[in-house]
């Protein structure tokens, strides 16, 4: 018997739409970003963030279909207008199509899948699956401990160099929000003011919104605390999430999440060569 062609990127993100059940709206960033849609899929990467270090490693593993959770080209929509010229935006592009890669984002979707794919992902990852609240998926009750206990906790869970807190080390707290990747300052105002929400973890707020607003929380007498990740590191393990999730309707199809990792550093905890 004759084997079957491989799926084309296309195809591949056709039957992630059927899987989902919804229509993609018009306005949607999940959209193709480089390459080819119709180029035969060897193999499908998943990431939070398609650098071009996870593509090099993507094409490496012999992947070259890349589902990114976040913009490839630097901002929200990808658009490439300010980098016709740009020598690293075209080395990038260069090198998608020397290796017939495709780049597709998966962002609005995957969020709202019901859960929340990222939600899911972070919550295993951090050991929180068990203590999610049955009427709030982002509200987690977990065993007492000092905030700086609770924060070395995700600090070692999730491999972070640079993880920062605002916050009395020696409060006692259980309570907490989990808000992976951006925040603005409403989702903070609202996390922080919740009375059964002692900590609110996210992954990048603005220093001047949220962490500002934490800030004033705490002095004005509120016993609250925030945990800032990281934006990438704080969706992370939410796109190994979709690669298993992948498997389990392209079972035909080579699937591999490979993570970005964090981008910072400090001293004293230099990062791995």
């Amino acid at each position: 018997m004759a084997q079957a062609p491989d799926l084309t990127a296309r195809q591949v993100i056709e039957r992630i739409q059927k899987q989902l059940g919804m229509e993609f709206s018009a306005d949607t960033v999940d959209t193709f970003k480089a390459g080819d849609p119709d180029t035969p899929v060897r193999g499908i990467a998943t990431t939070v963030m398609a650098t071009f270090d996870v593509l090099k490693r993507a094409a490496a593993a012999d992947c070259n279909l890349v589902i990114t959770h976040e913009p490839t080209f630097y901002n929200h929509l990808d658009s490439l207008t300010e980098f016709a010229n740009d020598v690293v935006a075209q080395a990038k592009l260069a090198f998608i199509k020397q290796h017939s890669m495709a780049v597709w984002r998966f962002h609005d979707y995957w969020h709202r899948r019901r859960p929340d794919g990222i939600q899911t992902g972070m919550a295993q990852i951090l050991g929180w699956t068990k203590y999610a609240s049955s009427e709030n998926p982002r509200l987690y009750t977990l065993p007492p401990a000092t905030l700086e206990a609770a924060a070395r906790e995700i600090q070692t869970r999730l491999k972070i160099r640079t993880l920062r807190v605002v916050g009395d080390p020696g409060m006692q707290v259980s309570r907490f929000a989990l808000s992976p990747g951006f925040s603005n300052l409403q989702g903070a105002v609202r996390a922080l003011g919740r009375a059964d929400v002692d900590v609110l973890v996210v992954g990048e707020p603005r220093e001047w919104e949220g962490v500002e607003y934490a800030q004033d929380a705490i002095t004005a007498g509120k016993k609250k605390a925030l945990i800032i990740l990281g934006h990438a590191i704080s969706e992370e393990n939410g796109m190994n999430e979709c690669a298993t999730w992948l498997r389990s309707f392209l079972p035909g199809t080579k699937v591999q999440f490979v993570p970005a990792g964090e981008p910072f550093w400090t001293p004293g905890k230099l990062p791995h060569p």
